[in-house]
């Protein structure tokens, strides 16, 4: 390399470093004026509940944090995953919560971000802290964080194994899924699509998973389990009113019309328009029944001839995971972070300049402005009228776009036969997020 052009590099990395310095006061001032302080409430809860268990004797389900109706609301085997919080202070238990929500979100950005960054030709290390900036202006995940919940390590769960394991048709593919689940139930959605999209082995072995721990938890803890699965489980009270704005699914937004009868008729139905929406968009839906339908409706013609690439199938999973689940508080909504990226990388796969691109962006950038403006709280103490039905509900609406919307990827025919995809072993490649033959664009980010 001539004099010249190292000195051409070290200056663009020089502007690059100022940007990623600048981007970084711009969101810690943006965090310390907007973000809502919640001060780990939900960390403290399960640190009551766990302390009340171990150290004093009684039932983890009978614990309520002192003047509210909060309590410990996951399944027993969480309750022994999370026994160690007992063990340490809390001032610990806070700063453990923290490093594990800021290096999964980091894992899981490095693996979606990186092999966008190597197409396009962009300098990596920097795509990703722009990334990685904006993630924490992101307010499900800035709530995560601030409640102390474990948003993140679900979603790195899922990832990992969709992205890797299942992928590869590794004999441990569907164990970190089925984990998860047993952890919080909402991601048992993933092994819904493991089966709707024909992963038998994988989607028997999350269900094994999941089972295996939930029994053994029921062997050391049989009170805690059964209080769990025949109470406490079914007490929605536990969580706080469906109605309040912070519940993003489609429950909560019914919820708030405030018709009761209204709404419990109309939410199965919802939920079975979303779930078929998502069958059709995963390309799972029987080829006999697509050409009937494409004869009839050429419009639903599928736009791929296979099922979607796991990373689509990942986004497409999470968007109707929080839309379908009866309590979605903001902080769930990291499950939209794959959506959001997969966004940015069929604008950038477009041609420079092309209104497919123009679209594209102007989708993601309005989708990631919403969903981290905190709007909906305006909306907090009251939201009558139709402008308080819609604005209440905007990430719902979001996310329902992005399920509607979102652009697919066909699934490799190395993935559809179970074995290993040309893209090799390294992490960079794990989220195939394009296509291989996508050339770089040369242009330095």
């Amino acid at each position: 390399m001539s004099q010249g052009a190292v000195g051409r590099a070290r200056a663009q990395t020089g502007r690059q470093v100022v940007i990623v310095i600048v981007l970084a006061l711009a969101v810690g001032v943006a965090l310390a004026v907007l973000a809502r302080r919640n001060y780990f409430f939900d960390l403290r809860v399960y640190y009551g509940a766990l302390n009340y268990w171990a150290r004093d004797g009684g039932e983890i389900y009978d614990y309520l944090k002192p003047f509210t109706p909060y309590g410990f609301t996951y399944p027993p085997f969480a309750a022994l995953a999370m026994l160690p919080m007992a063990l340490v202070p809390l001032g610990l238990a806070q700063v453990i919560s923290v490093t594990l929500a800021v290096t999964t979100t980091g894992l899981v950005l490095w693996w979606l971000v990186d092999p966008i960054a190597r197409r396009q030709g962009w300098t990596r290390w920097f795509a990703f802290a722009v990334v990685a900036c904006l993630a924490a202006a992101f307010e499900p995940l800035r709530e995560t964080v601030s409640f102390g919940q474990v948003n993140t390590l679900l979603l790195f769960l899922v990832a990992v194994d969709l992205l890797w394991f299942v992928r590869r048709g590794s004999r441990w593919g569907g164990v970190w899924i089925g984990l998860a689940t047993a952890i919080k139930l909402t991601p048992g959605i993933f092994i819904v699509y493991l089966l709707v999209t024909r992963r038998w082995r994988a989607a028997m072995t999350a269900i094994a998973a999941s089972t295996v721990v939930t029994l053994f938890a029921a062997a050391v803890a049989p009170d805690a389990s059964r209080e769990f699965w025949t109470s406490a489980l079914l007490n929605t009270n536990r969580v706080g009113s469906l109605a309040f704005v912070s519940n993003q699914s489609l429950q909560g937004m019914l919820d708030r019309l405030h018709l009761p009868h209204l709404s419990s008729a109309l939410w199965p139905l919802l939920v079975l328009a979303v779930l078929v929406v998502w069958v059709w968009r995963l390309r799972a839906v029987p080829r006999a029944i697509v050409s009937a339908v494409a004869r009839r409706v050429p419009a639903l013609r599928p736009a791929t001839a296979r099922p979607v690439d796991d990373v689509t199938g990942l986004a497409l999973t999470g968007l109707v995971g929080v839309l379908v689940s009866p309590v979605t508080w903001v902080h769930h909504l990291v499950f939209l972070v794959p959506a959001l990226l997969l966004l940015v990388d069929h604008a950038f796969a477009a041609p420079a300049g092309s209104r497919r691109r123009r679209r594209l962006l102007a989708f993601a950038i309005i989708s990631y402005a919403v969903l981290s403006s905190g709007i909906v709280w305006i909306w907090e103490h009251n939201d009558k009228g139709v402008l308080g039905f819609v604005g209440s509900s905007a990430y719902v609406w979001v996310t329902l776009a992005l399920l509607i919307a979102l652009p697919l990827r066909e699934r490799p025919l190395s993935d559809e036969r179970g074995g290993r995809s040309s893209a090799g072993p390294e992490p960079a490649h794990v989220a195939q997020l394009g296509e291989g033959d996508r050339q770089p664009s040369g242009r330095p980010l």
